[in-house]
């Protein structure tokens, strides 16, 4: 177990993670891989968002767990630590955010802990296991294409590593941990290949802020308060 720092704290909660118990708690992240679950956990996605569809609620879904999942490359990078909580300990409830319900994330505060500098590839490969875990779940709902759930992270990590590149106190960390995450191998298990190194296309995440990135739409456009996201190929 680590102390988390308030300057780590406010990072979780910029990414809408939060260190408390949901005062409206929908279910666990446990509950959202149950194959007898998943349906209920995302209709609850849907009433909550005013998704208009399934198909919407599921990408929507992958939205706020993309936030999660930056999260912990952030804390890789700047921190050292990964988060090794448990998935039933990991709860997703509704709030109000920005005027608009949302689903967002809460976790224990005991379940970071600090690796080793070596240790990185692995962490990084643990990371993507979950998020596959996920995405393979959601699919088995919805007809949701997995690019377009994967795209879903990848625009949070363009922006968090842009920043994490350009502070000379984590450019060093980012570099290595982008660079595990540009190499096939990392992927072996999920895809044939890197699909974040597909993402950037050989640019650097900076080059490609404010462009149209994505090869997938994640329907934003379509979810009641939000607007279409600037990385849509449909501009």
């Amino acid at each position: 177990m680590k102390n988390l720092t308030s300057e780590q704290i406010r990072q979780l909660n910029s990414y809408s993670v939060y260190l408390t118990e949901p005062v409206h708690p929908l279910f666990t992240l446990q509950d959202l891989l149950h194959e007898q679950k998943t349906l209920d956990c995302l209709n609850a996605v849907q009433v909550v968002s005013g998704s208009p569809n399934l198909t919407v609620a599921a990408s929507f879904m992958m939205r706020r767990v993309g936030m999660f999942v930056a999260m912990q490359f952030y804390n890789l990078a700047a921190y050292g630590d990964i988060w090794e909580g448990d998935a039933s300990k990991l709860s997703f409830g509704a709030i109000e955010e920005y005027g608009n319900r949302t689903v967002s994330l809460y976790a224990d505060a005991t379940d970071w802990q600090p690796i080793d500098d070596d240790a990185h590839e692995e962490a990084i490969r643990k990371i993507l296991r979950h998020a596959h875990a996920v995405i393979k779940q959601l699919r088995t709902v919805t007809s949701v294409s997995p690019l377009t759930l994967w795209e879903n992270i990848f625009g949070f990590l363009l922006w968090q590593y842009h920043v994490l590149l350009g502070n000379p106190a984590t450019s060093m960390e980012a570099r290595i941990d982008l660079d595990i995450l540009k190499d096939d191998q990392t992927w072996t298990g999920i895809a044939s290949r890197s699909l974040f190194a597909n993402y950037l296309q050989g640019c650097e995440p900076s080059d490609l802020l404010n462009t149209t990135v994505r090869t997938t739409c994640c329907f934003s456009k379509d979810v009641p308060g939000l607007i279409q996201c600037g990385f849509c190929p449909l501009k």
